[in-house]
């Protein structure tokens, strides 16, 4: 690990305590958790972005999943 050094105002760090010490954590280990999930969102929202697209530019055909529907069992036979 590395050591780095931020500048976050009094607030902020006042609120991270108060999370940090309520999940019996410190600091660096909450904000280290709280960027990993930053990323994730991140990360997960430009999939998103990117299957819009996708589907945007090669939308579904209407009988692209019509080949499955035999094969649905909606347990009411």
């Amino acid at each position: 690990m590395r050591t780095v050094q931020m500048i976050l105002d009094d607030q902020l760090i006042e609120l991270i305590d108060k999370a940090a010490k309520s999940l019996k954590t410190n600091r660096s280990a909450f904000t280290r958790a709280a960027l990993r999930d930053a990323l994730k969102r991140l990360h997960v929202g430009s999939l998103e972005q990117k299957h819009r697209q996708g589907y945007g530019a090669h939308p579904v055909n209407k009988k692209e999943f019509s080949v499955w529907e035999e094969e649905q069992d909606w347990g009411d036979k």
